[in-house]
């Protein structure tokens, strides 16, 4: 007897799942199929049933990271106008606080995938470059005061100064806790200055 077509669907939504999770904590080319499948509960047959290679899998896992980091940031967005929040801010201080350090699981996808990304196939680096675009178009929308352009240019600058920081502070945060913390917190506060706030 078949697999009913949402079975499938659940499926695949596992595979995807584990494998983000595997390819954030470790890195994509760190990930073999064996390990993948074992972690999705599959063999390697039942992985090949839902995608035909292990780039066209990278591929899904980019989007649906890029669909899910848009939705945060989203109801981040949305939360900090509800209760009448400086969302840049707010944003800016989620962004570089020592959850989000530790949290590559669920944390911000432009930042766990982005000393991979080159190396991906052609999908998961088109994906991943939308994603970066359109988070510089909401940041620049919560920029007030200023040309389109230079919104633009100021959201380009500040997201990728965070994004810094984190790579960095992540990097360092076993071998040197206090550096990690440093960066971090200097890195906050200059952002924060940049914005006013």
């Amino acid at each position: 007897m078949g697999v009913s077509k949402q079975q499938a669907i659940e499926n695949k939504r596992s595979i995807v799942a584990a494998a983000e999770r595997l390819f954030r904590e470790r890195g994509v080319a760190a990930v073999g199929l064996a390990e993948l499948t074992k972690a999705a509960g599959f063999t390697q047959g039942g992985f090949y049933n839902h995608f035909k290679s292990k780039d066209a899998l990278v591929a899904a896992v980019m989007e649906k990271a890029m669909e899910d980091g848009a939705s945060d940031l989203l109801a981040g967005i949305e939360a900090s106008k509800a209760e009448e929040a400086d969302a840049m801010k707010r944003y800016i201080q989620w962004y570089l606080s020592p959850n989000h350090l530790t949290n590559i699981e669920a944390g911000c996808p432009l930042t766990a995938f982005a000393g991979d990304v080159r190396r991906l196939g052609k999908e998961a680096r088109q994906s991943y470059a939308r994603g970066l675009r359109w988070n510089f178009d909401q940041l620049a929308s919560l920029i007030k005061g200023e040309s389109a352009p230079e919104k633009r240019k100021k959201a380009v600058a500040l997201f990728s100064q965070m994004v810094g920081s984190l790579v960095l502070s992540r990097a360092v945060a076993e071998a040197d806790p206090a550096l990690a913390d440093e960066i971090l917190k200097d890195g906050r506060e200059k952002l924060l200055q940049a914005i006013g706030a």
